[in-house]
């Protein structure tokens, strides 16, 4: 039998308002597709002011030093702190309303637009037990000449046994908005593998991602975003980023986790 080398990414110019409905989102869910590529979700004015508002927030925010190099983002990472709600929901709450003091209202455009295109019921920010919100997104910043490794993100395993609410959530998808590409490298490296208990041997000991054998055998799709693509990914399934080269990539990014199997009803956060 002949190994499959490839795997299929779809792209819809939606500037004209089309309703795709769920097969999409479902295709993604599966692992049929690798990526949902959206080109006009939104006008390209408003993209072009909400990039010159990320700039300005991420320019009052220190940078913070990783072991695969440094990053500034706006918005907490809830896999850096899953052991540490208060920590977590202390930063969200304080990147939330750096956000809204900014008139910075790109999740809440995107999350309507996506809303309006695959005809979800509903996508809304996820919220603890005691009603403190998530992080809406994360804006990143990209540091220049840094790959981010092979991994896989997938809450309902990371955060079983614990009162995460989105624990819960029967489906995990990745939304990102290009808000502005490097000139070169950066591309999206999606593989036709989900994670299983056994890749753990795979694991890079002590640091971020997985050794590259995990994916040896895996179908693998090469995806270069254009800046103000809107694009989804399911992100259980192994991906990484090559290195970006010239003007800083940056981008807004959100998980959304589906609450049924039906996928009519979804929260979001960063």
């Amino acid at each position: 039998m002949q190994l499959e080398t490839t795997w299929n990414l779809a792209t819809y110019d939606i500037s004209d308002g089309t309703v795709l409905g769920l097969e999409p989102l479902r295709w993604l869910s599966v692992g049929k597709i690798a990526v949902v590529c959206l080109r006009g979700l939104l006008e390209a004015g408003e993209l072009d002011a909400a990039r010159r508002q990320a700039h300005e927030l991420l320019g009052r925010t220190s940078a913070v030093n990783h072991t695969n190099g440094s990053q500034t983002t706006v918005g907490p990472s809830l896999t850096a702190h899953l052991h540490d709600p208060h920590t977590y929901f202390d930063i969200a709450t304080r990147a939330n309303e750096r956000m809204a003091r900014a008139g910075f209202d790109l999740p809440a455009r995107v999350r309507a637009a996506l809303c309006r295109t695959f005809g979800l019921a509903a996508l809304e920010p996820a919220s603890g037990p005691d009603g403190r919100p998530y992080g809406e997104a994360v804006i990143r910043l990209h540091t220049d000449g840094v790959r981010n490794p092979l991994h896989n993100d997938h809450i309902a395993r990371d955060a079983t046994g614990t009162a995460w609410t989105v624990a819960d959530v029967v489906g995990q998808l990745s939304c990102v908005v290009s808000l502005q590409e490097c000139d070169w490298g950066g591309e999206l490296v999606t593989y036709r593998k989900p994670w299983e208990p056994g890749d753990e041997r795979w694991k890079v000991p002590g640091g971020p991602g997985y050794h590259s054998e995990v994916v040896a055998t895996a179908p693998r799709q090469v995806f270069q975003p254009q800046t103000q693509d809107v694009y989804l990914i399911n992100p259980t399934y192994y991906h990484e980023i090559e290195k970006p080269h010239g003007p800083t990539r940056t981008t807004l990014g959100f998980f959304i986790g589906f609450t049924d199997d039906t996928l009519h009803r979804a929260v979001a956060w960063g």
